[in-house]
């Protein structure tokens, strides 16, 4: 009798530490099942871990979309909602004329040809759209950042749910999907699905009425330029916490 008795105490505290560490186990990011298709994937819900010398994790979904395939809302470049209309007469932070053609810029600007310098070249957080949507950290990568991707990952062309893109996956075997989104103009989408265009948060500082982007296609993925008007997609990082 006071065998059993000492058998079903010692089973019991067996059973109390098991919910213990299945209680400390909930409180992590998740994973991914080993035997899921998602393996690695994910460390929440909305953001990937790549394993970057930075530390940043790369968001899941474009700004505005509810999956990785979707292709989100369109941004002007320091503007933090979509809009019907890409062109300098809607842009935030210039002037036209009575054209509506650009004449200049009212912030982020580093040359006088452009109108009054403020040496601004990198997106604050009250004009980055992903830090007004997202909040919590989130914001649009800068440039550097964009090469830190493109450096640490390997890239591959492929569809998800049939739609185009890019796969980047990383040495620890997450991965992320970038949809070939496109961009607006006027009121126009462009490109979709030939091309993915996405915003960083640098401009160009010799000709601060563009900003950079990453730009991608089947083929070929590097930074470029684009007018700070017009509407490519967005895609945050944060960091780690």
């Amino acid at each position: 009798m006071k065998l059993t008795k000492i058998v079903l105490m010692v089973f019991a505290a067996m059973m109390f530490v098991g919910v213990l560490s299945c209680s400390k186990d909930d409180t992590n990011t998740d994973t991914g099942d080993i035997n899921s298709d998602n393996q690695g994937e994910e460390v929440s819900d909305d953001w990937v871990d790549l394993g970057l010398p930075s530390g940043l994790l790369w968001a899941k979904c474009n700004l505005g979309a509810s999956a990785p395939e979707e292709y989100g809302g369109n941004y002007s470049w320091g503007e933090t909602a979509p809009k019907e209309v890409y062109t300098w007469s809607t842009y935030r932070y210039c002037t036209v004329d009575g054209e509506g053609e650009f004449k200049s810029l009212t912030k982020y600007n580093t040359s006088s040809s452009y109108g009054t310098v403020d040496s601004l070249t990198t997106l604050e957080a009250i004009d980055d759209a992903a830090a007004a949507v997202m909040g919590n950290g989130a914001r649009i990568p800068t440039k550097e950042e964009w090469q830190e991707l493109m450096d640490n990952t390997t890239a591959e062309w492929t569809t998800l749910n049939d739609v185009s893109g890019r796969k980047f996956t990383a040495v620890n075997g997450n991965s992320i999907f970038l949809p070939a989104a496109g961009r607006r103009s006027g009121s126009e989408l462009e490109y979709a699905g030939d091309y993915g265009i996405y915003w960083s948060a640098s401009i160009i500082e010799d000709r601060p009425s563009r900003a950079w982007r990453f730009l991608f296609n089947a083929d070929d993925q590097n930074m470029s330029n684009c007018r700070r008007g017009n509407g490519p997609a967005v895609r945050a990082v944060r960091s780690a916490r």
